[in-house]
């Protein structure tokens, strides 16, 4: 649920912010967090691979459990927390044998729940196990592509995939993106779509607020000069002065395949994305 935010300033005028009246005001577990160092998008060698990050303020990582591996074990959600690492909410919970974990939280899951990770558990928020055990039309997340390499699919904020089918030992997902993919029906998957559903409605207002997440300004091409870009230098305001938009390195921008041919996981998607 987002919040319009006091029109103070006026960059804060349109600006608006998650409601967190419905989480628990909690320190990360010390034991399940660390100091998360900052890259700025900087590999090994100090080159930047991934442009555009940079800053961000101070924050723990806090460790998620997405091998969900604690079987035949209830634990009991003791809080629901902001995560400033990801997207959506997680939950903090507590096992039967004294054993603490976070995942991530699934849209109706609240304190006190009880939540297992089991071959065959009850069809609940929060509840793991393989797609082999679960109805057809049921809504995951935390999908396993291979079993016991942890979740890999559906992490992000609202995000939730339907199994379709079950056939020869494989689950079929429809992803959000309208893809249908194949996956091991003995991977884990948690049930329900993910909190924080609004996530991608929210209005940050003004660019500060983008930098403290370590969001750096990206620069238009025809704002940039000719050696920089190939979209850029002219005189005054100029169009892109080519036949189709190019990337900052010349490659083509809109309508061009990068995908490899013969890729290992082509054959594990059934229907491609947009496909009718």
């Amino acid at each position: 649920m987002l919040k319009k935010l006091t029109g103070s300033t006026p960059s804060r005028r349109f600006a608006t912010g998650r409601d967190f009246s419905t989480l628990t005001r909690h320190k990360p577990v010390k034991a399940l967090s660390e100091t998360l160092k900052k890259h700025a998008g900087r590999n090994a060698q100090g080159r930047v691979t991934a442009r555009g990050q940079g800053g961000q303020g101070k924050r723990f990582y806090r460790a998620i459990d997405f091998l969900r591996n604690k079987f035949s074990v209830p634990g009991k959600v003791v809080s629901i927390e902001y995560d400033p690492n990801r997207t959506s909410f997680i939950a903090q919970v507590t096992y039967q044998d004294g054993d603490k974990r976070y995942i991530l939280a699934p849209e109706g899951l609240k304190v006190g729940d009880k939540i297992i990770s089991a071959e065959k558990a009850p069809l609940r928020p929060g509840n793991a196990m393989p797609l082999a055990a679960m109805p057809i039309g049921t809504v995951v997340h935390n999908v396993e592509l291979q079993p016991g390499a942890g979740a890999k699919l559906a992490r992000a904020a609202g995000t939730g995939v339907t199994l379709v089918a079950k056939e020869g030992g494989l689950a079929h997902l429809r992803m959000p993106s309208g893809e249908v993919r194949l996956v091991s029906e003995l991977g884990l998957a948690s049930v329900g779509s993910l909190s924080n559903i609004d996530w991608k409605n929210m209005n940050f207002g003004k660019a500060g607020r983008k930098r403290h997440m370590g969001i750096r300004p990206s620069v238009r091409g025809v704002a940039q000069d000719p050696h920089s870009h190939p979209h850029g230098g002219g005189e005054g305001r100029s169009g892109i002065g080519m036949p189709g938009p190019k990337t900052r390195w010349g490659k083509p921008a809109l309508g061009y395949k990068t995908r490899k041919h013969g890729k290992y996981s082509d054959k594990m998607i059934i229907k491609k994305k947009g496909a009718k």
